[in-house]
């Protein structure tokens, strides 16, 4: 009797036998599937995995295209080995950087000796174009790690060096394409003909590759300026460079040398050394003529903005000021006023679940000194309640507020600009794993809330995970949009961070259960978290950022 496995397949929700050792992308044809957009990847019992791979066993599946994230991830990489060969094609001796997201695409730094020409872009942009019209396979080799470290070194490649003689791995895998070899942290697909879709334009100093809308995968992304973002990321990546810092190899080894404390120290005194230029900024606006008395703190979950705010407080102090914090949620307008999501449910994260009329009028009154009694949002009863807890500005009393909607323009649409400072505050990670795989800076703020939300907040990394595309949808609608309008942006990534995430990670995201759809996230996070050799917290100082997250912070929260 001749032995099959039986696959359940999750996008049509039927099972069928294919023979032992059949590939996905078989699998995939076996089922005969009638999906909307190509595919890329799949789910394998709630683990990521290339079409090549090979089934031995029954198996649940999920067939992938750009529209996940899992999906798009794959899409990406294979696009920067494509990027990565066309480079070594026409400038054998060029260093390429695929350095972060930005723009709605990925910013490439890359260095020829020479400053980028537009007809240099072009030259790249048509040799990519012609290597993924071969549509050329991509190979993966497994092998023992000391021999990839070898095939590596001979090319002169020293940030993947670097990478695995660091990581711990006694096994490891490259990828090659043609006569061109590169390391991957995750699945390729199976040809250079998958990537029906790309651009690549000069973008200031460097290059943007652009990739296919997320929503719409038969359209690139829109290309959205955001040149204070590339700003910071410029600042931070200078300093990483300053510090010998810029993949994950070279913390690694810091570690390993016994060196995490300069680093931290370093690190911290960096972001120290910027809050406080942002305090000396606001105080030096402060004149009879044009005084800033209204803070706004903006940024994404997990960005440390609770942290941010304080250790402003602390600096503004300095300068002879006196802060007050204001809190959004105490201008909740009452729960049965508040508007309705797409499937019927209460949406608190919508602008107008605040009551911005009582909000501005209270503003604008204390501008004018006047005394306004300030609300507190009863939660238990979805009302806003009056406790007697008056406000009158003093001369050198300045306002702090910090919420998701603070650099909305509608939120304080009657105060004057003047009268307003806004800050952009949020987790830029600017270290990479190598110089070709970036670390996308949602998953340095999923792993932080993971460990805050099960220390502190009784949920599971199951439940984080689970609730993680939500936030992101509001993020995407309600915070975004609105971050160059910031005068002037923070980062609040440090370069030690996920070594010293790791020792708090690793049991929370071991404990997701294999048959759940979280898994998936949970599997791909502990994979990229044991690439950092782990350190100790105990020499992170109390008013850190990260303390937020880790806990021994010496704020109260």
């Amino acid at each position: 009797m001749e032995q099959t496995v039986q696959i359940y397949c999750k996008n049509n929700n039927k099972r069928k036998k294919f023979p032992p050792g059949s590939t996905l992308f078989e699998i995939y044809q076996g089922f005969e599937l009638d999906l909307p957009y190509q595919i890329v990847s799949a789910r394998v019992n709630n683990r990521s995995e290339g079409l090549n791979f090979k089934v031995y066993n029954n198996k649940d599946i999920e067939f992938l295209d750009v529209r996940d994230l899992s999906g798009m991830r794959t899409y990406v990489r294979s696009l920067c080995f494509v990027l990565f060969k066309a480079v070594r094609d026409l400038f054998p001796e060029a260093k390429l950087f695929v350095e972060h997201p930005v723009s709605k695409g990925y910013f490439c730094d890359l260095q020829i000796g020479r400053p980028i020409e537009i007809d240099d872009v072009s030259r790249i942009k048509a040799r990519m174009q012609e290597i993924i019209n071969k549509n050329i396979y991509f190979k993966r080799t497994e092998c023992h790690t000391d021999e990839a470290v070898e095939i590596f070194r001979q090319r002169g490649m020293n940030d993947k060096v670097k990478l695995l003689e660091t990581s711990g791995s006694l096994y490891t895998y490259y990828y090659t394409l043609a006569d061109t070899i590169d390391y991957y942290y995750g699945n390729l697909v199976p040809s250079t003909g998958y990537l029906y879709l790309f651009d690549l334009v000069k973008y200031y100093d460097g290059l943007l590759l652009r990739i296919p809308n997320k929503e719409d995968p038969t359209k690139l992304e829109d290309v959205i300026k955001q040149e204070k973002m590339l700003d910071v990321f410029k600042e931070y990546l200078r300093w990483s460079y300053i510090m010998g810092v810029s993949n994950v190899g070279d913390v690694n080894e810091f570690s390993k040398r016994g060196e995490a404390t300069p680093l931290i120290n370093v690190a911290e005194a960096l972001q120290e050394k910027k809050i406080a230029r942002i305090a000396d900024t606001i105080h030096s606006l402060d004149t009879e003529e044009n005084r800033v008395k209204l803070v706004l703190i903006a940024g994404p979950s997990s960005s440390g903005k609770t942290t941010f705010s304080k250790r402003l407080s602390v600096q503004l102090m300095t300068n002879g000021l006196i802060p007050y914090p204001i809190s959004l949620d105490d201008y909740f307008v009452d729960r049965e006023q508040t508007p309705l999501d797409a499937n019927g449910n209460y949406d608190y994260e919508s602008l107008y679940a605040l009551d911005l009329e009582l909000f501005n009028n209270h503003l604008e009154a204390l501008l004018r000194g006047e005394e306004v009694e300030l609300p507190r949002f009863n939660f238990t009863l979805g009302k806003k309640e009056y406790r007697g807890e008056k406000l009158r500005l003093k001369k050198n009393t300045i306002l702090i507020l910090e919420g998701i909607h603070a650099l909305n323009p509608e939120l304080t649409a009657h105060i004057p600009e003047g009268n307003k400072y806004k800050i952009y505050v949020s987790a830029l990670t600017t270290i990479s794993l190598d110089d070709h795989n970036w670390i996308p800076t949602t998953d340095n703020r999923l792993l932080r809330r993971i460990i805050r939300d099960y220390n502190y907040r009784g949920y599971s990394a199951q439940d984080t995970i689970s609730r993680w595309p939500s936030v992101r949808a509001g993020e995407d609608k309600w915070i975004f949009p609105y971050q160059e309008n910031a005068d002037v942006m923070f980062n609040s990534a440090l370069l030690f961070e996920f070594a010293a995430l790791r020792p708090y990670a690793e049991p929370i995201l071991s404990s997701v259960p294999r048959n759940c759809p979280e898994y998936a996230e949970a599997y791909r996070l502990l994979k990229f978290i044991r690439y950092f050799v782990p350190i100790q917290d105990k020499e992170i100082p109390p008013t850190s950022l990260i303390r937020e997250f880790l806990g021994g912070s010496s704020f109260k929260y």
